[in-house]
């Protein structure tokens, strides 16, 4: 039923709050809805909260109900389909018209839900009409305003959107063509579909007959085309990049009216046999990244330039729309986690990305990630096999599968074992970026406080490139083999069988009936989620904040600040402690005045909201070990202005499982199954594919803020935020040295490292020692 693809959004805030009593008192224990809301608790109502939740992704009424009816919660299936039957929803909006004085206009708004509708129209607050369509003749200056129509039903209601309606004097125009006609403009010749082949020349055309005349403005899958601006579009020599969907906006100083939307298909080459069809995949349904930076060692080399490499890729990633998850320092059990789950949110379509920079080797064409807990005498058996990997993604119909191994690919001598990963089908959709050649190291190039790796170096020059993977990192191998440091050392070596024109910058467009979108939006977000900002108030009349910040997905920042104290307390701190055993938390650096004395090299202070009040910073790592809520004690200290003594306050604060820690990375998983099931996976509702894709593009922006990078405290995450702010809301200010790897400087906490255009002539060592492999 129509009313069922509708968002959980547009529910009131009544139902949604009887919603959530229901599911708060329920008894049901499906493992997904009961791990939601136990992840949930700390919000007050956990029902509401994922509700909220739901609603901020856009999430329908029919995946809501489906999932309720998974769970066999009756109670909340009656009142939701009853409430589903009452809603009103607007169908047909009215729209802004211009029209000559003396003539015949008509306002239209149209609305679906339960009988008896009834209409208002209203005209800078004075009501002007009681059915769907207002006539407006003939027109007068009187007419000339804003209106908006409320739709009705008992005590419901909704309003449209306005609509401004314009007069303007008859420019004499004595043309049929426009009597009758509101608009002002005809398009008398639509775009049409057509099929053509590699090497063919598109030719698509519209004609529209206006007064003014009319402009022309070609679209190519939503996308504006450069100097595409006459009523014939013509594209010599097509290639499989032009597959997609075309329109024109047809406008002149009046008016504005878009085509019909045109597919192109772009089939094989002529001159081939024409047997062979080329299988369209269609677009990204989604895009998804693991990121994964092993530094700190148990018996190997400590690394230095992961922490920095691996957020780079997260702030450019995100900016692509990938839903980035990134982790530091992963023990073996850990990475076998990390990769289920992220296993668990591909899907057919969906673009995966895995990055890894750490310690590495390569055996008889298989390559090897090795966590850190591995033995000095590693083998297959303590390290992951990136190839393994591949396999298990090929299980998912993925669109794209691309691997950027940032770590040595020297042989294993202590491993013999010839390791058979599963069979690799032959999707022309595989790209492997190695950071070296085969028997070769990669390098970090040792700074004072931040390393960077020369890989990345130049990767986050290109990676944002609307180019096909392979060609943007053909660049990257090109810039690597100019500069003088790197060559003889160290240079990218490109695997590929991909056919496309796939890029990591393709838009996502997925099917609007989509639960699996939905859910594996959800899935992603409920496991970064940070712990609300809290205020706790003192015996002594002390108001303390207290908030949380994302460094990555596994490091947590909480800083304290004093919000309030009595005149007569001359002096006071708060500070954290008690913390359990699971995290790792350096206590020398813990409630330290500044980010940088606490070890957080990334997060700057301003990305904290107020960041010009006093505080204090504690950094946690590791969170992906912790095994029960996060408690800690807030310990108060300060003295009155007649006293010498300082006294004390103490307050237990439990937060929950902050970020990745729901996920319980440190259990064993069961052996990989494509019907597997765990933490809030997209099989647990047994949600159903739609293959129908919607014209415009979904942006994964939103979801991907859930994962904040720059987390902002006090507040909730949302998901809703626009592409562009999404894009640009927590990146870090760059510095201005276009030197990369210049006489060593410390790097500014409040500065993130260069993005801009490289000098080879500036790349020095000052000696070998800077200088390290992977």
């Amino acid at each position: 039923m129509e009313e069922c693809k509708r968002s959980i959004g547009t529910l009131s805030e009544e139902v949604l709050n009887k919603l959530a009593k229901m599911l708060d008192n329920s008894t049901c224990d499906h493992e997904g809805i009961t791990c939601s809301l136990q992840v949930l608790s700390a919000t007050g109502s956990p029902g509401r909260a994922l509700l909220a939740r739901l609603a901020d992704r856009c999430c329908s009424l029919d995946f809501l109900l489906h999932c309720l009816r998974k769970i066999d919660h009756q109670e909340a299936v009656q009142y939701l389909s009853t409430m589903v039957t009452e809603l009103i929803q607007i169908t047909v909006q009215p729209q802004s018209q211009q029209a000559t004085v003396g003539g015949r206009l008509v306002l239209t708004c149209k609305a679906s839900g339960p009988p008896g509708l009834s209409y208002q129209w209203f005209k800078n607050n004075e009501e002007t009409g009681s059915t769907p369509e207002l006539v407006l003749c003939p027109l007068a200056p009187v007419h000339q305003g804003h209106y908006i129509c409320r739709v009705n039903h008992g005590v419901n209601f909704i309003f449209s959107q306005w609509a401004h309606v314009r007069l303007v004097h008859s420019a004499g125009c004595s043309s049929s063509l426009f009597q009758g006609s509101v608009s002002g403009l005809l398009i008398t010749h639509q775009p049409q579909s057509r099929a053509a082949s590699e090497g063919d020349t598109l030719f698509l055309e519209c004609n529209a007959e206006a007064n003014p005349p009319a402009q022309y403005e070609w679209y190519h899958n939503m996308v504006p085309m450069k100097q595409q601006n006459t009523r014939s579009l013509k594209i010599p020599c097509v290639t499989t990049a032009h597959r997609g969907l075309y329109k024109c906006k047809v406008f002149n100083l009046y008016h504005e009216v878009w085509t019909d939307v045109a597919t192109v298909v772009i089939g094989p080459s002529s001159i081939t046999d024409a047997s062979w069809v080329e299988v369209d995949r269609g677009p990204a349904t989604d895009k998804v990244a693991l990121l994964i930076g092993n530094m700190n060692y148990l018996y190997h080399t400590q690394l230095c330039a992961p922490i920095a490499d691996v957020h780079e890729m997260t702030n450019l990633l995100r900016q692509l729309d990938f839903k980035v998850v990134s982790l530091l320092d992963l023990n073996c059990q850990e990475m076998h986690s990390a990769v289920t789950e992220f296993l668990l949110l591909l899907d057919k379509g969906v673009y995966g990305l895995l990055y890894f920079a750490g310690h590495g080797y390569e055996n008889y064409g298989n390559s090897f990630m090795v966590p850190i807990d591995a033995p000095a005498s590693y083998t297959s058996d303590h390290c992951l096999c990136v190839q393994n990997i591949l396999t298990r993604m090929q299980e998912k119909e993925t669109g794209l599968n691309v691997f950027l191994l940032d770590m040595c690919r020297k042989r294993n001598p202590n491993d013999d074992i010839i390791v058979q990963p599963g069979l690799i089908k032959v999707t022309a959709n595989i790209v492997f970026g190695y950071a070296t050649c085969v028997d070769a190291e990669a390098y970090e190039v040792k700074r004072e406080d931040v390393s960077n790796g020369i890989f990345i170096s130049f990767l986050k020059r290109r990676v944002c490139e609307d180019e096909k993977v392979t060609v943007m990192l053909d660049r990257v191998a090109e810039d690597m083999g100019r500069c003088d440091i790197t060559r003889g050392r160290q240079a990218l070596e490109l695997r590929s069988n991909l056919s496309e024109r796939r890029s990591l910058t393709d838009r996502i467009q997925t099917a609007e009936c989509s639960a699996s979108y939905s859910a594996r939006n959800l899935q992603w977000a409920v496991a970064h989620v940070l712990p609300k900002s809290l205020c706790l108030q003192f015996d002594c009349g002390v108001k303390v904040q207290l908030g949380f910040a994302a460094e990555f997905s596994n490091i947590m920042v909480i800083y304290t600040r004093i919000l309030e104290k009595p005149k007569e307390i001359v002096s006071c701190c708060a500070q954290l402690t008690d913390f359990p055993e699971d995290v790792e938390i350096d206590l020398k650096k813990s409630n330290q005045e500044t980010l940088l004395e606490a070890g957080s090299l990334l997060l700057i202070k301003e990305d904290l909201p107020s960041p010009e009040l006093p505080s204090r910073y504690t950094r946690i790592r590791g969170l992906q070990r912790l095994k029960t809520e996060l408690t800690f004690t807030v310990c108060l200290h300060y003295t009155y202005s007649n006293m010498d003594e300082e006294v004390e306050e103490r307050q237990t604060v439990t937060v929950g499982k902050p970020l990745v820690s729901k996920l319980n990375l440190h259990e064993p998983r069961r052996p990989p199954a494509c019907s597997d099931s765990l933490s809030f996976s997209l099989d647990s509702f047994n949600v159903p594919e739609c293959s129908s894709f919607t014209e415009g593009f979904a942006s994964a922006g939103s979801a991907s803020n859930a994962w904040s990078y720059y987390a902002q405290t006090g507040r909730e995450s949302s998901t809703t935020d626009s592409p562009t702010s999404s894009r640009s809301a927590n990146v870090p200010e760059e510095t201005d040295s276009p030197e990369l790897f210049d006489v060593p400087q410390p790097l500014v906490a409040s500065k993130s490292l260069p993005h801009s255009q490289l000098n080879d002539t500036n790349y020095t060592f000052s000696d070998m020692y800077n200088f390290h492999s992977h």
